[in-house]
């Protein structure tokens, strides 16, 4: 083969395929196109997923999502009705429902998040400062019976509110929805991710905290310091009570035995009496003489009656 018909071949075959790659698109399930020429758009959107073709070189396929959009906001100060200043997070999920009006209005997702941020920060910052906290970080009126308590005075009544957490992001939710009608896209959920206090008003809100926990420790502590004197009281005077009965018994114990001595030496001295003032005389010699005792008493002194020399 001529080798310059071979090369003319050869670029008549490249030539093809750059036309046909330029000529063709392919559209994926969860995609759609809009086709610009010059930067311009051309026709309708494409959303039948397959192989499509356009003009080559001078038309252009721009490819958009069909699934849901994340929308992630950043954390922002605002103040509530009641002048609170609180950081509030939130998120939503979105869609591209008019391709061609996307691409008109936004271009790209970057810009449509851009647009994003605008509208839903601004419909929740008028949202937070058209109602109190309390609405913002509850949801219903729950009752609080499910809170164990101990006695009346602890149980704790909630402040009613009148529309709550999930009424308030649906307001924001069909603000923004009015908002982005004309821009091809549809906002499909937005929720309050997290409701923080602001630094300053944080410290606050945990001394109270603090404050309310001490007082309820020192009313635990002061009615456990009651309890230990009732059970000091108790005890004292269960133990006055059995010392005093102990007391009792030993004198009812003494006054028996001492009755029964007093009969026993009654009934010695009137059996022989002068064997019982002999016995008498030696219990005082023992409990009266040791070896250091001395004694001055006269020949005629009884005590030593029984120590002279027997007649």
């Amino acid at each position: 083969m001529n080798p310059s018909m071979f090369a003319i071949r050869v670029g008549a075959a490249v030539l093809a395929l750059i036309l046909w790659s330029s000529s063709t698109y392919l559209v994926g399930e969860t995609q759609q196109v809009i086709i610009t020429q010059f930067g311009q758009p051309k026709g309708s959107p494409v959303n039948t997923p397959g192989l499509h073709f356009k003009l080559p070189f001078i038309q252009a396929a721009n490819y958009f999502e069909k699934r849901f959009l994340e929308w992630d906001g950043s954390p922002n100060q605002m103040p509530t009705k009641d002048k609170r200043f609180i950081w509030v997070d939130m998120y939503a999920r979105w869609r591209i429902t008019d391709p061609l009006k996307f691409f008109q209005r936004l271009r790209d997702e970057r810009g449509a998040q851009s647009r994003l941020d605008d509208i839903l920060d601004g419909e929740t910052r008028n949202a937070v400062a058209s109602f109190d906290l309390i609405e913002l970080v509850r949801s219903s009126n729950r009752p609080a019976d499910s809170v164990p308590i101990e006695n009346e005075e602890e149980r704790i009544v909630l402040e009613q509110i009148a529309k709550g957490r999930r009424a308030i992001a649906s307001g924001v939710l069909a603000a923004a929805q009015a908002r982005t009608l004309d821009l091809g896209i549809e906002v499909l959920d937005i929720r309050l991710k997290r409701i923080n206090y602001v630094d300053e008003v944080e410290k606050d809100v945990f001394a109270r905290m603090i404050a309310e926990r001490q007082r309820i420790a020192e009313r635990f502590r002061s009615e456990g310091q009651g309890e230990a004197a009732r059970i000091q009281g108790e005890r004292q005077r269960d133990l006055q009570r059995i010392q005093s009965e102990a007391y009792r018994s030993a004198q009812e114990l003494r006054g028996k035995a001492d009755a029964e001595a007093t009969g026993i030496y009654a009934e010695a001295y009137g059996r022989d009496a002068d064997f019982y003032a002999f016995v008498k005389s030696l219990e005082t010699y023992e409990r009266t003489v040791d070896s250091s005792t001395i004694f001055v008493l006269g020949t005629d002194s009884e005590l030593l009656r029984f120590l002279r020399a027997p007649k």
